[in-house]
C-alpha cells in the first residue's frame, strides 16, 4: 500500500517538513520559513534531561504546538490519534493510507535505521506515504535523505518509545474544511502571538530569560562535564545542523520575516529581519565556540560564548518587543 507519485515537501526541520507534506498533498503550499512563522515556532529552552548526559539547548516552541498553531491559524482540521496499543497504532496508519492520504508520525529517531546518529530523541517527525510487507516508506528532512525507508519493526519501536517529548504512537492528518483566512492578517497575528509568548516565559529556562540564564549555566556545565569534547561538540551540532535550519532556528525565522516584510510591504518587519540577520550570525558563532571548547578545553572560548548569550538575550527581547508592537 503505497501512494503513487507522492510529491514530497523538501525541508530542513522535521515538524515543518512533515506538516508541509500533509499540506502539499491537499494543495496548500508555503515555504518552510513561512510555515515556521505561521506555526509561531520561535522559542528557547535550556533543560537538563535524564536521558541526556548534558543540558539540552532548544530554539523552538514545545513539540506538537507548531503544527497545532499552523492548523489553527489557517482554519485547518487537525486530527490527532495516540494509543498505547500497537494494534490500534497500526490501524491508525492503515485507515488514512487506504484512502490515499499521507500521515504524520511522531517518533524516537534512535530506532529509525536510516539515522546515522544514534541518540534518543522522541520529538522527531516524519511523513508516512506507504508500506509493503517489510518496509515503511517515509519522507524525512532533506538532511536525513528525504524519501527514505525503515523496517516495520523499527518503525513500531520508534513510535512506541517512552521518554521526554514522546507521544506514544502519535499520528495525525490534516484536512481543509473551510476557506483559508486572509494571509496578511494571519501573518500579523502569528508574529504577535509568537512575540508575546517569547517575551512572557512561565519559567526562567525559557524565552529571552532562558537565553540569559544559559550564560551562567554553561559555566556550571563546563565545570561538571565528564566529557567536554563530546558534550559541547554534540550540542553545537544539535544547534546548527540537527534540523534547526542553522543558528538554532533563527535562520528560519529570519527568512520568515523577510518573506513577511515583502508580502506586507512593512518597513518595521523589514527592520526586524535585518536585526535577525545579526542574531542568527551570533547563534552560529556560539556553535563555533562550543566546537572550540570541545577541541581545546580552554575556558576562554566558553566565556566568549557566555558573553554572546547575554547579548542575544537583550537583542532578541528588543526585536520581539518591536514585532509585538508592530503586529497589534
Amino acid at each position: 500500500m503505497i501512494i503513487e507519485n507522492f510529491k514530497p515537501f523538501v525541508g530542513q526541520h522535521c515538524e515543518t517538513t512533515t506538516t508541509g507534506n500533509l499540506l502539499k498533498q491537499i494543495g496548500i503550499e508555503f515555504s518552510e520559513p513561512m510555515l515556521f512563522g505561521l506555526g509561531e515556532g520561535l522559542g528557547f529552552l535550556f533543560w537538563k534531561m535524564k536521558s541526556f548526559d548534558f543540558p539540552f539547548i532548544g530554539g523552538r516552541i514545545k513539540t506538537d504546538l507548531l503544527t497545532e498553531n499552523i492548523c489553527r491559524n489557517l482554519n485547518l482540521k487537525l486530527e490527532v490519534k495516540e494509543t498505547s496499543s500497537l494494534k490500534k497504532a497500526w490501524a491508525n496508519i492503515e485507515a488514512p493510507l487506504s484512502k490515499g492520504k499521507a500521515i504524520g508520525l511522531k517518533l524516537d529517531c534512535y530506532h529509525l535505521e536510516y539515522f546515522s546518529s544514534k541518540i534518543h530523541f522522541a520529538g522527531h517527525y516524519a511523513t508516512m506515504y506507504g508500506h509493503d510487507d517489510k518496509y515503511a516508506y517515509l519522507i524525512d528532512t532533506d538532511q536525513q535523505g528525504g524519501a527514505v525507508k525503515t523496517t516495520l519493526n523499527s518503525l513500531a519501536l520508534a513510535r512506541n518509545e517512552k521518554g521526554p517529548m514522546s507521544s506514544r504512537n502519535k499520528s495525525f492528518t490534516i484536512e481543509q474544511v473551510e476557506a483559508l483566512p486572509d494571509l496578511n492578517q494571519t501573518i500579523k497575528k502569528a508574529i504577535f502571538n509568537n512575540a508575546t509568548d517569547y517575551l512572557n516565559p512561565p519559567i526562567k529556562n525559557l524565552g529571552y530569560k532562558g537565553v540569559k540564564k544559559t550564560a551562567t549555566e554553561i559555566k556550571k556545565w563546563f565545570q561538571s562535564s565528564k566529557n567536554i569534547k563530546d558534550e559541547f561538540q554534540t550540542s553545537a551540532m544539535i544547534m546548527e545542523r540537527a534540523g534547526t535550519g542553522g543558528a538554532l532556528f533563527r535562520n528560519l525565522y529570519r527568512d520568515f520575516l523577510k518573506e513577511s516584510a515583502e508580502r506586507l510591504e512593512s518597513k518595521a518587519i523589514e527592520l526586524a529581519y535585518e536585526e535577525f540577520k545579526e542574531i542568527a550570525l551570533l547563534w552560529t558563532e556560539i556553535s563555533n565556540l562550543f566546537i572550540k571548547v570541545g577541541e581545546t578545553k580552554n575556558e576562554k572560548y566558553l566565556l566568549e560564548a557566555s558573553s554572546i548569550f547575554i547579548q542575544l538575550s537583550e537583542k532578541e527581547k528588543q526585536v520581539m518587543e518591536k514585532l509585538r508592537n508592530t503586529s497589534k
